[in-house]
Formats: structure tokens, sequence, C-alpha cells
């Protein structure tokens, strides 16, 4: 039977103030507050809050045949935990439908897939700690920043246990393949891909209200239909695009939320049914690996990472950001950490491209990529005064790579203890409780049996 997955990411800029070479030393805090609350408030009354109450309907609405996907950022979690906690407030509201499931990403929203290692390995681990906690579930299925995929993230990813990861159906990778089928990592055939239909899911995201579109008017049953008319092996269709493009790229007024409602009826009329990722990947089997040698992502038409790393700029910003990584790594500074979180989402990259893909980019305080290198460049130097004034630069790789050792090394030896610790309490209360049973059998009076005359 055909499936329609449906997905939906959170995600928020964190706006960078305007930060001069003066200021660097002397100024600590990088950010618009003013920007990021007034950005997140409009989001959220525009799109997440309509957008959500929506889903919340269709899901009770269906009897729990409406599926639906969402993963959040940790940055954006933090934003929506300041300005819009009515919007965790429906996000509970969906979890407790039981039609969502909720995926995990990097914590930063960052590009640390494609720079370090353990730096990558560290956020999403600690995403997947908060989706848990929050949600009461542990994430399963994996989706990078922007759909950033190769065969070595895929490798990674399923290294730390998730069985499936979604990324883009690009045409230069897929070739002659449709992406309408589950495939595999080539370095581990445990994780399964679901790749994103780009024509289908920008359909929605970026042509719904574009009247000059061909196809516009576009409603919920034509729509369906051009699902219903592909092949009929191609099983699974996956639709991916941003929550915001609810409300924001495509705007209320266009009745995109009354297309969303009609889906469910008209794809029940042609027998096609939603699902999770999880549910997708549990079911169904791969019908081949996907080689990805080079990163691939769902930005821009090249589909790969250039919008963030094409030019000298961009990878000069990103190289000297990740130079620090394993010295953040040490350190147990909040405000480091949560600074080294901001700094790393690749919002800050894409501002400096220089590419003219057709489409207006919004870069905000910034008049021209350059300008946007100049301010980030300024703040990453500040930034990299205080992690060398901890962990100074003269420290060599060899000394950091042996304290980084040690540090692993005791807290494995700080794991074991406490898992001994654990043991010998838990032999203690039984011995406490085997102490007080004696006890009470002494103390019990012994009841003679009278002899019959």
């Amino acid at each position: 039977m055909r499936t329609i997955c449906l997905y939906f990411e959170i995600h928020q800029i964190i706006h960078l103030k305007r930060y001069r070479f003066f200021d660097i030393g002397n100024d600590h805090y990088y950010y618009d507050d003013y920007a990021n609350e007034t950005g997140m408030n409009e989001v959220a009354e525009r799109s997440y809050i309509p957008a959500l109450n929506t889903l919340i309907e269709m899901a009770k609405n269906s009897g729990g045949a409406f599926k639906v996907a969402l993963s959040i950022s940790g940055v954006a979690l933090e934003q929506l935990e300041i300005h819009a906690p009515a919007v965790i407030d429906l996000l509970h509201q969906l979890n407790d439908t039981g039609c969502c499931e909720f995926l995990c990403e990097p914590y930063s929203h960052g590009l640390s897939s494609l720079a370090n290692e353990d730096c990558f390995r560290e956020e999403v681990l600690r995403q997947r700690d908060k989706m848990k906690q929050m949600f009461g579930k542990e994430p399963k299925v994996f989706r990078n920043s922007s759909l950033i995929y190769s065969d070595e993230i895929g490798g990674l990813v399923a290294s730390m246990g998730f069985k499936g990861m979604l990324t883009e159906g690009a045409k230069h990778v897929l070739g002659w393949k449709s992406p309408h089928y589950v495939y595999h990592c080539n370095q581990a055939p445990s994780l399964k891909l679901l790749l994103r239909d780009f024509k289908l899911s920008d359909d929605i995201s970026l042509r719904f209200s574009n009247s000059d579109w061909a196809e516009y008017p576009l409603f919920a049953d034509k729509y369906i239909n051009w699902i219903d008319v592909l092949p009929q092996e191609e099983q699974v269709i996956n639709i991916f695009m941003e929550l915001s493009s609810l409300g924001m790229a495509q705007p209320l007024s266009s009745n995109i939320l009354e297309f969303l409602k009609a889906l469910p009826e008209c794809a029940k009329a042609k027998g096609i049914t939603f699902s999770t990722p999880t549910e997708i990947v549990t079911k169904l089997k791969s019908v081949s690996q996907l080689d990805v040698a080079y990163p691939m992502s769902w930005v821009d038409e090249e589909r790969d990472t250039s919008c963030w790393l094409g030019n000298v700029m961009q990878r000069e910003a990103f190289n000297k950001l990740y130079s620090v990584a394993e010295r953040v790594h040490l350190c147990d500074d909040r405000r480091i950490k949560q600074d080294w979180d901001y700094l790393q989402a690749s919002n800050n990259f894409r501002f400096m491209t220089t590419k003219n893909n057709g489409m207006w980019l919004n870069r905000g305080i910034y008049d021209s990529p350059y300008d946007a290198f100049t301010n980030y460049m300024n703040i990453l130097g500040d930034f990299i005064k205080r992690v060398d004034a901890l962990y100074p630069a003269d420290v060599d790789s060899e000394e950091l790579n042996s304290l980084l050792t040690t540090i692993k090394n005791q807290g494995d030896e700080i794991t074991e203890l406490e898992k001994e610790v654990a043991k010998l309490q838990a032999k203690v209360e039984a011995a406490k409780k085997a102490t007080v049973k004696k006890t009470a059998d002494a103390k019990e009076p012994t009841v003679k049996e009278k002899s019959c005359c």
C-alpha cells in the first residue's frame, strides 16, 4: 500500500548583533535580543501556532490515520522556551495524540558533520537526550541539518544507534532511480534512508501561492492524484519541508492550511495512507544501497554544501570556528558552550554566500556577504580569545589529545565505579531486608500444639 511520509522541520535563526573590531576583548555578548524575540514571535504567530493547531486537529479527526513527523533543533527549542512557550505547549499536545514522531537532529543546526566527528556526535546525542526528556521517547530516526548526507555521515549516524535517516532525493545522486523507495547506507546497511521528493515538497513549500505557476491553484485532490498515478511499485512518498512554509513562505491567506486539512480525506479515497519514518523503516525493506561519496543537501539547485562552503570567506570562517572544537569540548563553561552552539548554526555561513541562485536571500543586518563575513569573524575573534584564555593555543595537539584521553578514561572509570556503587547498594539493601526478616521471624511466638486427651 502506498504511503505518505510528511515531515516538518522547526529551526529559527539566532540573530547576531553588529559587532565591530574594537569590541573584541571588551564585549562578550554577541546577539540581537530584540531581533531574536520579534523574529520568533512573528513566526510563532503567523506559522507555528496555526500550523500546529491544524496538525493536532487533523490527528484527532483522523482517528489515528493521519501521521506526521517533526524535528526541532536545540537552539530553536531554547528560543521557543524563552519567547514562545505556547508553541512548546502545542508540541506536547501534538505528541499526546500519538500521531507524531519526533526525530533527532544536531543541537546547533550546524555543519559539524562536515568538520569534526566528536563534535557532531556530542551534539546529536545531547539533542537525542533532550527530545527524550521533552517528549518521552528516544528518537530512532535522524535528520541532519538541511538534510546533509554522505556515506561517511551515514556510517557515523548508524554507529549512534539510529535505524533510519532522512535526506534529499537529489538527481545527481539518484540518476535514473526514484526517491519513492527505501534505500540504505552503503557503509551501514542497518541504516535505512528516506529520500525527499523535492518536486512534490516544493510544490507546497515554494510554489503553492504562486499565481504564475502553471498548476496554480493547487487543490488537495489534484495533489493526491499526482501521487496516485505514480508507478504502482513506488510505495513511499516523502514530503519534507520547514514548518514555517505554512504561514510564512505560503501565507495563511493562500488557504495553505485548508489544503493541508483536505489531504488525509483525499488520500483515503485513493487508498493512500500516512506513516511516520520509524513505521516505514521498520516495515519496508531496502531496495538498494545509496552511494553518496560527497555531501548532498536539500539547498539550492546543486543540492550540495556550496551555499555554506562555496567561497573562500565561508571556508575561512568555517575552518577558524572548528579549529577550537577540541578546546571547546574540554571546557565546562556554560556561556562558551552556548555561544559555541549559536556560532555553529549554518545560517551564519549562508549569509556569506556569493552564489546567485535566482532567489532572494534575507541577510538580516548585513549589506553584503563581505559584511556578514567581517561581522562574524569579529565575533569569532573574541570567542576564540575566551577559549584560549581557558586552554591556551600554545598547547600542542599531542598534549591536548593526551588531556582528552585522560578525561575520557576518568569519565569511563567514574561510570564503572558508579555501577559498582549501585550494585553494592543493592546488595546492602537486600542484606538489610534479609536481616529484618530474620529478626521478625525470631520474635514471632511459637504456638505449642495442645495434646488431645
